[in-house]
Parts: C-alpha cells; sequence; structure tokens
C-alpha cells in the first residue's frame, strides 16, 4: 500500500485527506461500523491493507499502530434496528457521516470506499475498491472492522 492517491490530491495543496470505509454490509447480525481516519501529511505505516485481506491478528496490531500515529479517528455505528429501517446502504452512509462527525480536524477532502457516498459541505471522492487502493481508506477498513468485531464479541 503506498500513498499514490493521497499523494494526487497533496500536489492540489489539499491537506486532511479523509479515508472512511464501513465494516458490517454483508453480515446477518450486529451492526453496521464505519470509520473515518485522517493521518498528517506522509504518515505511512507499513502492512496496512483492505482489512480483508489481513488476519484478525494483523488487524489488531495494526489497529494499535494506526490509533497511535493517526491525527483523528472517528467512529459512527448504526444498530440493527435502525438498518432494517432505512436499509443497509442507508445505514451504511448514516454511520459513515457519524464517523466523520467524531473528527477533530475539519477534512480537505473525504475518499470513501464504494461509489455511494455523497456529502453537501465536503470535497469527496468515491473510490470502487478504495480499501485495495488507498492507504488512508485501508487504514479506515481496519478501524471499522476491528471496532465491529469487538462490538460483536460483546453482544
Amino acid at each position: 500500500m503506498n500513498l499514490e492517491i493521497e499523494g494526487l490530491f497533496w500536489r492540489r495543496g489539499i491537506q486532511n485527506i479523509v479515508g472512511v470505509d464501513e465494516a458490517g454490509r454483508g453480515p446477518i447480525a450486529g451492526p453496521v461500523v464505519a470509520a473515518a481516519v485522517v493521518f498528517a501529511g506522509g504518515r505511512l505505516i507499513d502492512g496496512v491493507d483492505d482489512s480483508k485481506k489481513l488476519s484478525e491478528k494483523k488487524r489488531e496490531e495494526l489497529f494499535d499502530e494506526i490509533t497511535k500515529h493517526a491525527l483523528s479517528i472517528g467512529v459512527g455505528v448504526v444498530d440493527h434496528n435502525e438498518i432494517d429501517r432505512i436499509n443497509i446502504l442507508q445505514a451504511s452512509l448514516k454511520a459513515m457521516e457519524g464517523a466523520l462527525k467524531e473528527l477533530t480536524v475539519t477534512p480537505g477532502i473525504v475518499l470513501a470506499d464504494g461509489n455511494s457516498f455523497k456529502h453537501d459541505r465536503f470535497l469527496y471522492e468515491n473510490i470502487i475498491d478504495g480499501d485495495a487502493k488507498s492507504f488512508t481508506i485501508a487504514a479506515a477498513s481496519i478501524i471499522a472492522k476491528v471496532t465491529r468485531d469487538r462490538l460483536m464479541k460483546e453482544l
């Protein structure tokens, strides 16, 4: 994983590049969890990749590294009742919005995994398979997956 996609925006003078991704869109039970992650420009953590490609142990290790080095992290959770009420796509988008609201910095741009994210206040870019292409989105995928896994273990 490299910073090629983020570099495109840094070269345009955009700072606070936020990656967002969700976990829990496929499972039949539990909440959908989204994470938003932003790093200081140029920060790269070795091993960060799409959370689905990593073992549970590696995700846990990287979760700690991401948490330690991120400029800001936000997490949004939408429970199963809300998913049933508004549908999984809308719940995923709501969780992403919740994650963005938790950030302590204002996004310069939001890089979102997939093709459905929209925002009326922030510049954004949807990236299909973004968790496999963007370091920042991959970091968000790890935070979302580990957070959801921990919630499911508690339940």
